[in-house]
């Protein structure tokens, strides 16, 4: 009998106290700090990730549930809303709660978060996300840039000339290209194109492979375009994956440059020869005879010249006179 009491003594005060516990209602509040990370990102939406955190304080919480609403912040149109369950929540703890949003890929966000018990409000909170037209999408990402030098005057892309045949000339440009991420990367094509810079006339373009580019190194490309000379042409490269554009970047090819003359003026195109820069290959003085002449031959006036017409306008004079005398 003794020992019977002792055990029913042992066991009913906590059988209580669980009791109690059941009866007494917990606290939820809602952690303002919500973090907000991207989930994926396609051409014109978005997924975001919402990671809430809910603090519960004494007894049990029943019939709990989260909503949360993605609001544009420029003209409050809702744009989605998602509700998650979470039922009975007891005692002392840090509730997780992730809340997955998909929304167009622009502009910025508000994101309400309501706590809900058995239908009624307990808790809200905000936060907002902005910059989401900046998400990248996936397939789009490459760890490979176009090489971005310290000094202005190393373009991404240089280029020589290689041959010139009458007035076509070969030139080779040299793109860098530079892998910024932790792994080697390859199936990336660079397409290199010369437009024309007056009349954006696409000069010639190609297409050349590029291999792979281990991670945190430079790499250099090399292709072959064949343009009519003594034009200027833009030299437009893009970097592409599986049909899509990773990024672009442009530099000048001039073989017709000018040159600014004084205030109030015009510019004048400077006499450069393409050939001159030809790769391995060397002027004689009778080709820069021959080119000295034609120039002057070309920049004459048509006609006889002035010192012929001059003689001609003097005899026409003197017969005049004579038959009027």
């Amino acid at each position: 009998m003794i020992l019977f009491i002792f055990v029913s003594a042992a066991v009913l005060p906590g059988a209580i106290a669980e009791r109690d516990s059941d009866i007494r209602e917990g606290v939820i509040r809602l952690n303002q700090d919500v973090a907000v990370e991207p989930l994926t990102v396609n051409g014109q939406s978005v997924t975001l990730s919402l990671d809430i955190r809910l603090s519960h304080r004494g007894g049990a919480s029943e019939n709990i549930s989260v909503e949360v609403r993605a609001i544009d912040a420029d003209s409050n149109l809702l744009r989605n809303t998602e509700r998650l369950f979470l039922g009975s929540i007891r005692g002392d703890q840090e509730v997780p709660v992730r809340a997955n949003l998909t929304v167009p890929r622009e502009g910025q966000y508000r994101f309400d978060v309501r706590i809900y018990k058995s239908g009624q409000r307990i808790e809200n909170g905000a936060t907002t996300v902005s910059g989401v037209s900046a998400l990248t999408p996936a397939y789009a990402e490459s760890t490979v840039r176009f090489e971005q030098f310290e000094t202005a005057a190393i373009p991404p892309i240089t280029y020589r000339i290689a041959n010139v045949t009458g007035n076509q000339v070969r030139i080779t440009t040299t793109t860098y290209l530079t892998n910024t991420g932790d792994t080697a990367t390859d199936e990336i094509q660079l397409r290199i194109m010369a437009r024309q810079a007056d009349s954006n006339i696409v000069a010639d373009q190609t297409t050349a492979t590029v291999g792979t580019v281990r991670s945190g190194r430079t790499t250099e490309v090399n292709a072959t375009l064949e343009l009519p000379d003594e034009y200027n042409y833009m030299l437009d490269a893009m970097l592409i994956r599986d049909s899509v554009i990773l990024e672009t970047t442009s530099a000048t090819a001039e073989l017709a440059p000018t040159e600014p003359l004084p205030a109030n003026s015009t510019r004048e195109q400077i006499d450069i020869q393409a050939s001159e820069f030809e790769t391995g290959a060397e002027t004689s003085e009778e080709a820069r005879g021959e080119t000295a002449e034609l120039t002057e031959s070309e920049t004459s006036q048509p006609g006889f010249g002035v010192g012929i017409g001059l003689l001609t306008l003097f005899i026409t004079i003197i017969v005049w006179r004579r038959t009027n005398e």
